[in-house]
């Protein structure tokens, strides 16, 4: 068993998601990372949510508490947790159920076998050694609403159009990355489309991201789905501005 000589920064933006921190968090600590060398920091960054969430994160002991002074959207937080991050390398984790946290140990074997530095867990790459057809046509989760699933399929477009490079999954909230990458980005969204900020950044600097097949849980709406159509619309807007870094 090699040597624990690295940490794994999980950053994990949350607002209003008291039903599920607590469980989420349970989760991730039962992820054992020490077989491939790693071991664990969770930050979560509370964005000013109106309900317990900052409460029931408070009272473990076992993550650390970033409270924003206001709320300023899903990029604001994940910001504010890379800048807290120790770890020299960061994954973000969304704070609801959807992702499940098991899926950290084939990410991380991208970056210990030397495959590369970024690595996207992929909620559509259900066949990794067939073309973008036949992962297409069988990517959508039986509980996935098809505006969303047909939405982020589209946004893969748009990434393919704007950057040159085609990704089955570029709205996925489990992403892996080196923690001096992120800070040299100079990243300033705000919302949703941090996530596409960064992708056009690392892939204007020339690096290459390995999708990773993951496990995914969607919710609804009703359950605190959270992301929609105006978001859709800032994800295009940012892939074109940020295109060339």
């Amino acid at each position: 068993m090699p040597p624990t000589t690295r940490v794994l920064s999980v950053v994990i933006p949350a607002y209003n998601e008291e039903r599920f921190i607590a469980t989420l968090i349970e989760r991730i600590v039962a992820v054992d990372l020490s077989p491939l060398g790693f071991s664990m920091e969770l930050i979560v960054i509370d964005d000013c949510s109106t309900d317990r969430t900052a409460e029931i994160v408070a009272g473990l002991s076992n993550v650390r508490l970033v409270r924003q002074a206001k709320n300023g959207g899903k990029g604001s937080a994940v910001r504010a947790g890379i800048a807290s991050a120790t770890g020299e390398y960061v994954m973000i984790q969304d704070a609801d159920l959807e992702y499940a946290p098991s899926d950290y140990l084939p990410m991380l074997r991208v970056i210990t076998e030397g495959r590369s530095q970024i690595v996207y867990g992929s909620r559509y790459l259900k066949f990794p050694d067939k073309g973008p057809i036949a992962n297409l046509l069988a990517g959508k989760h039986p509980r996935q609403s098809l505006a969303a699933y047909v939405g982020g399929q589209s946004l893969s477009v748009v990434a393919l159009l704007f950057t040159g490079r085609y990704l089955t999954d570029t709205v996925t909230a489990l992403k892996l990355f080196p923690r001096e990458l992120l800070t040299s980005l100079a990243l300033v969204s705000s919302g949703f489309e941090l996530d596409h900020e960064i992708t056009a950044k690392v892939l204007s600097r020339g690096y290459r991201i390995v999708e990773v097949p993951i496990q995914y849980f969607p919710r609804t709406r009703a359950e605190g789905k959270k992301i929609g159509l105006r978001d859709w619309v800032a994800a295009i807007r940012t892939f074109r501005r940020w295109r060339k870094g």
